[in-house]
């Protein structure tokens, strides 16, 4: 059985905000039915050391497959919306229709679309990232070091 699906559009703004925390609220709101819009993703925040973060993501592109290792591995997102969007969907259960069907109604934006530029966002007080004390770095940082060409124009993941 489907659930209802509630068809309310919510417009979130990750600017500022704890990567991780606003990726599970995100998942909790898309499995509640909601459409979800999040803007300005590459503003998010990753909590720890710099250099610690990108290791680790960097540490992920190193993954092989026992079927063929010298081939290229798993694809890994570099681009900030797809980070969050890649997020978003390992809180989500995928193997069932209901995980697969809120990741459709998911859509990260680099920036602010112009059609959603009349709508005031929410930000979700919990996942602010003025709590953290100790040092972060942002999405952007992030995608520029994993390889991620920042163009004028602002890209946005409409799958």
């Amino acid at each position: 059985m489907n659930a209802v699906v509630k068809e309310e559009a919510i417009v979130v703004d990750a600017s500022n905000q704890v990567l991780g925390r606003l990726a599970s609220m995100v998942a909790r709101k898309v499995l509640e039915g909601y459409r979800v819009y999040v803007i300005n993703v590459e503003k998010a925040v990753i909590s720890g050391k710099r250099e610690r973060v990108i290791a680790g993501y960097k540490l992920l592109e190193k993954v092989r497959t026992l079927r063929n290792p010298y081939r290229q591995g798993i694809r890994r997102p570099r681009r900030p919306d797809r980070i969050f969007k890649r997020t978003v969907r390992g809180m989500l259960p995928m193997d069932k229709s209901k995980g697969r069907e809120a990741l459709k109604r998911l859509k990260a934006y680099i920036g602010v679309p112009k059609d959603l530029t009349n709508v005031t966002p929410i930000k979700f007080p919990e996942a602010d990232a003025s709590r953290i004390r100790g040092s972060f770095i942002t999405l952007s940082e992030l995608a520029k070091s994993l390889g991620w060409r920042e163009r004028v124009e602002h890209a946005s993941t409409g799958s």
